[in-house]
């Protein structure tokens, strides 16, 4: 029996939380094994343009859901982003400014990866708007990039990093792997160390998973064992707070400030998905509903359903326990854990959550003082059980 079951599915009074925006750009260089993304290989033929005006067209019907909100941030990511021409990003992004608010000091953050990311279009994306860049290192080791089908190496990462810089990027983020294949824990400390030499304001720093529809999934390298991603993972963390950098989230580490868009996620705010395969969740106060979104998949299909306004393949409302569950599923991953009253935005009574998290509170996976509700430090090793116990039924 799940913990769901006692979820009483009384009048629901969902609070508004903030608003975030999503934006895909769906295409790559090669298609990695291990990516489960909605990702697809770049042809020549590519109409940068199209998919611009398809996806303020996107944007264009989901306005309603902004219920008089500026946006807290946004986000393009992919695929590579940086695949597109930075004056395409600078329309993009006067298009999105001409239609909705943004806060003051909006994080507007674009992926790249390092082999499309030279300092010219760096430097342009910049004087755009972009003030956050994330750089999709994945590792510093030629044979391990070579194995996990990355179409860069080493050295051209070191020099986006430094294309950033001089671009005047004052708000970088690495992203960085480990538990590659065959990768030894003395390779991933060599590349957390080496991440850390370049002293980004954040790093995010994640095991590889198998995901299904993948070509790692079908044909399965041999990874590290558990017990080797343990260890390593503990000697990681250790070596990132001795270096300034603080654990906010299972996977992120910041010496500055969090991101506050992935923030935005874990504390069940709202964010708007525009792009092929963009998902979004909303919140709709005045109807005490909490909704998700989910547009075309297929590039071709989603440009030309966008520019009819059809964009969107779905619509689903979320039911007491799936919202109870998500809301669950991000807010325990942060290590400060979150106020009860962070609860609010799912429309559930308090008693709810106290209802579901009681007996791991019992056995110190979780610590509570009636007002805030963290992981503790060995609870974190259980997340996966207790969002299992929590899982909605059916």
């Amino acid at each position: 029996m799940h913990s769901t079951e006692a979820i009483v599915t009384t009048a629901r009074r969902c609070s508004l939380p903030p608003l975030s925006l999503y934006i895909h750009l769906p295409w790559c260089v090669s298609k990695c094994p291990y990516c489960d993304f909605n990702s697809h290989v770049a042809q020549s033929s590519l109409n940068q343009k199209l998919y611009i005006d398809a996806l303020i067209a996107d944007l264009e019907c989901d306005l309603p859901y902004l219920q008089n909100r500026p946006l807290s941030s946004l986000f393009i990511g992919g695929g590579t982003p940086t695949l597109f021409s930075a004056d395409m990003i600078a329309s993009l992004l006067t298009r999105v400014k001409d239609s909705l608010r943004l806060k003051p000091q909006c994080e507007i953050t674009l992926e790249a990866n390092p082999e499309s990311a030279d300092f010219s279009k760096l430097r342009d994306l910049r004087e755009a708007g972009i003030n956050r860049i994330s750089i999709g290192i994945q590792s510093l080791n030629d044979q391990l990039l070579a194995r996990i089908g990355r179409a860069h190496d080493a050295a051209q990462s070191l020099q986006a990093f430094e294309n950033a810089r001089r671009a005047g990027f004052a708000n970088i983020n690495c992203d960085l792997m480990f538990g590659l294949p065959e990768q030894t824990s003395v390779q991933a400390l060599a590349d957390l160390a080496g991440v850390i030499r370049l002293k980004p304001e954040h790093i995010s720093w994640y095991q590889l998973t198998i995901e299904p529809n993948t070509f790692f999934y079908t044909d399965r390298p041999r990874l590290p064992d558990d017990d080797t991603i343990w260890q390593l993972q503990s000697e990681g963390i250790t070596q990132l707070e001795a270096s300034g950098y603080s654990r906010y989230e299972v996977s992120a580490y910041s010496r500055a400030r969090p991101c506050s868009h992935n923030l935005n996620y874990w504390q069940f705010g709202d964010y708007l998905g525009i792009g092929a395969g963009a998902h979004g969740k909303l919140t709709l106060a005045a109807e005490n509903r909490i909704i998700r979104t989910r547009k075309h998949r297929s590039p071709e299909r989603y440009m030309a359903k966008a520019t009819d306004g059809q964009a969107c393949v779905e619509i689903r409302e979320l039911s007491a326990s799936e919202a109870s569950f998500e809301f669950l599923l991000n807010a325990l991953r942060l290590t400060d854990g979150f106020a009860k009253t962070l609860f609010n935005r799912t429309g559930l009574a308090n008693t709810t959550l106290e209802r579901q998290l009681a007996r791991f509170i019992d056995k110190r996976w979780i610590i509570s003082d009636g007002r805030y509700f963290k992981p503790s430090s060995y609870g974190m090793r259980f997340l996966n059980e207790i969002l299992e116990d929590c899982l909605p039924d059916g």
